[in-house]
């Protein structure tokens, strides 16, 4: 039992480091580099950025959160596609650059995702994390 304890927390560790610190298995795309390095930036969360320990543990510290809406757009898995009858609902949070660059790390943004600027419905623009693929239109926000 306790080999197995021991194993568990040595991939935990390997886990961690793969993921968040690693140099070698993941490189920034050009939009992490287009942000404003001393503005407090807004982000639309539907999936598992919603939940509060998946976010604090991403971003290295807490961020209190708001209920928030996208109009125009449904849930389709991991994704958001274009439903003009549709509403999404999730979380809406505020982070620095520095989160967010760790935030695009989590989504590996130029990889699996891409970084959105989305209008909510309360009129206010954010971040809005997309999976890269063939049948989502870019957005013409």
């Amino acid at each position: 039992m306790r080999w197995l304890i021991i194993s568990v927390c040595l991939l935990l560790v390997i886990g961690f480091w793969w993921i968040w610190l690693n140099p070698y298995s993941f490189k920034f795309s050009d939009t992490t580099l287009e942000i404003d390095q001393e503005a407090e930036h807004r982000v639309f969360a539907f999936g598992t950025l919603t939940n509060p320990f998946v976010r604090s543990l991403v971003i290295f510290g807490y961020v209190p959160t708001e209920p928030g809406t996208l109009e125009g757009y449904r849930r389709y898995g991991l994704d958001l596609l274009p439903d003009e009858d549709a509403t999404t609902e999730g979380r809406v949070f505020y982070v620095t650059a520095t989160q967010l660059r760790r935030l695009d790390r989590y989504e590996r943004v130029g990889v699996k995702y891409e970084r959105y600027l989305y209008t909510l419905s309360d009129g206010e623009p954010a971040w809005v994390y997309r999976l890269i693929s063939d049948i989502n239109p870019v957005p013409t926000e």
